[in-house]
């Protein structure tokens, strides 16, 4: 849904693009810098307890940083022509990984359990890691097959990342709101899923027609 907001944002930022070019930054490098700030995202997760209900907030930080970077190394690989066929695999990579540690570390810390109790926090935050890998992969496993997915489904990386820090920044002052924040990334994920299943499908055979 934010994918064209995400472009104008593209054409926005092509002074910081051109500052990290001339810092010798790289996609690549720039890609690794976000997925270490995502880990440090989760971390900060992970680590929350009762005692440091800030901790999340120093979590939305980190991850709206490394939102900053994956959306940073594209614009230097596309401006200064260092696109790579690697490049955009290891981004992919790295930005799957981001995604499951935010999830991971909200899981160690219980931060669901305020919402829904400890063992259906648990089944919730699962449900949206399962399902947030599922986005990605149906969109990779469709574009395999020759169908575009850009833009196909209701919650795709950038609305999941709004929605969790969103759902951070009011738990500092209602806990519960975390775990109904990573509720509704499930709900809205396998909403997400259904909708990309029932696109390829009517490619496919708009396509065999």
């Amino acid at each position: 849904m934010l994918t064209q907001f995400k472009k104008k944002i593209q054409e926005m930022l092509q002074t910081e693009a051109k500052i990290a070019h001339k810092l010798g930054l790289t996609p690549n490098s720039i890609s690794v810098i976000g997925f270490i700030l995502a880990i440090a995202s989760a971390v900060s997760y992970a680590l929350t307890s009762t005692d440091s209900l800030w901790l999340p907030l120093l979590a939305v930080f980190f991850m709206l940083a490394s939102g900053f970077c994956d959306t940073m190394d594209g614009i230097v690989a596309r401006t200064f022509k260092q696109t790579s066929a690697f490049g955009g695999f290891f981004d992919s990579v790295l930005d799957r990984f981001a995604d499951g540690a935010s999830y991971a570390g909200i899981i160690v810390a219980g931060l669901c359990a305020a919402a829904f109790g400890g063992y259906w926090g648990t089944i919730t935050a699962l449900t949206a890691l399962l399902a947030s890998m599922l986005v990605s992969y149906t969109r990779a496993r469709a574009e395999v097959i020759g169908v575009k997915m850009e833009s196909v489904g209701i919650a795709e990386r950038a609305e999941r990342m709004l929605i969790l820090a969103a759902a951070s920044i009011i738990g500092y002052f209602y806990l519960p709101a975390l775990g109904y924040g990573v509720a509704l990334i499930a709900v809205l994920s396998i909403v997400t899923v259904l909708q990309r299943v029932w696109h390829v499908y009517r490619e496919l055979k708009k396509n065999k027609q």
